[in-house]
């Protein structure tokens, strides 16, 4: 299982309560976790488009547009791995009537569960998430 998508909409929430621009240090301290981490996803969400930094004494980083613009599923597009039920590492035996067909139906299983997950988090914007820690 991927762990990037919980850190990701941490920071996203906190810059989405939070006024102003924003430390990577003051992140990674709500987060727990080390701060080059925490400019790692900041850089993949600046790539995205949904947060801007800011240079200089002063500086920080701060949400590209208002939460009410900005869906989960966004969030999770930026880090979205590419089989959310883990994957594999052999390889099944083709003369077995299971082995021969499984990952084609694997795969089909994972693509209806990424899209149940998808139409869901498209359903909940950023700013909604955040106003359940007010």
């Amino acid at each position: 299982m991927n762990g990037r998508f919980p850190i990701t909409l941490h920071i996203m929430t906190l810059l989405c309560t939070e006024q102003g621009v924003i430390s990577s240090e003051f992140l990674a301290g709500s987060i727990n976790v080390n701060a080059v981490l925490v400019r790692k996803e900041l850089s993949n969400l600046i790539r995205h488009g949904l947060v801007k930094s800011q240079e200089g004494k002063n500086g920080g980083y701060q949400l590209a547009r208002p939460g009410t613009d900005i869906s989960l599923a966004e969030i999770y597009h930026t880090v979205k791995p590419d089989a959310i039920l883990g994957q594999a590492k052999n390889q099944p035996n083709p003369k077995c009537p299971v082995g021969r067909q499984i990952n084609s139906h694997l795969n089909n299983l994972y693509e209806e569960v990424d899209q149940a997950l998808i139409n869901k988090l498209n359903g909940i914007t950023l700013d909604a998430f955040c106003k359940k820690f007010d």
